[in-house]
């Protein structure tokens, strides 16, 4: 099968997967999920920061730790939603729906506008992460705009606020993408997969790099 084809499909199964669960699950049901790819996903990351472990090993363990603590917020706040909702997953749907998105807007308009563009797109962060563009900055402004439109019958916001649910989505979402991006080009390494598992959607960190500050983000403005 075709790769490209092979992660398409697998991504497709993973999130409706995760929609069900997210819809259906209870509170302590989605606490101990994510405290399970808490503990995988911290694995993945310092298996990647021993590759660092001989030249740089104090900057490594730093950096490392540094993430750890940035998981530990993501898989806290993530079950916090929905303790803090009295079990309306809904906001938790919102929320990650808007966020990711935005990753999909940010992939599309990006590969769609290098294409198309005499002189290729206007990179945002070449040195760490080249293929991100402003293009692709706008289709993540997009994709996570129309998501929180949609979600206006149960969000119940204005226009104005669901396309700034959106506008915060794209920008803190490739915020976290960058802060990735970055650790990733340090180690040496273009995806984050240390485990079999995860073969055909990259490594974990690739898959909850865009939620590393925004659903905390999200908590502070809506329930704080």
């Amino acid at each position: 099968m075709n790769p490209v084809l092979k992660r398409v499909l697998t991504g497709l199964a993973v999130g409706g997967a995760i929609i069900a669960a997210i819809l259906l699950a209870s509170f302590p049901v989605i606490a101990a999920v994510c405290a399970v790819l808490f503990v995988l996903t911290v694995i993945e990351l310092w298996q990647l920061a021993r590759l660092k472990f001989a030249d740089e090993r104090g900057r490594a363990v730093g950096a490392a730790i540094g993430f750890t603590v940035l998981l530990a917020g993501l898989f806290t706040v993530l079950p916090a939603i929905v303790y803090r909702t009295q079990g309306q997953n809904l906001w938790l749907l919102f929320i990650l729906a808007t966020i990711k998105f935005s990753d999909v807007g940010g992939f599309a308009f990006g590969m769609t506008s290098a294409k198309l563009m005499k002189n290729g797109n206007h990179k945002l962060c070449p040195t760490i992460s080249p293929n991100k563009s402003w293009e692709g900055l706008a289709g993540s402004f997009v994709f996570s705009s129309i998501v929180a439109l949609g979600f206006i019958p149960f969000t119940r916001f204005g226009v104005g606020r669901a396309v700034l649910c959106g506008l915060i989505a794209a920008l803190v979402g490739t915020a976290g993408d960058l802060i990735e991006s970055k650790f990733k080009r340090w180690v040496g390494v273009k995806d984050s997969s240390t485990m079999k598992f995860t073969n055909g959607l990259g490594g974990l960190l690739d898959m909850v790099d865009s939620l590393l500050l925004a659903p905390a983000v999200f908590y502070a403005w809506f329930f704080l």
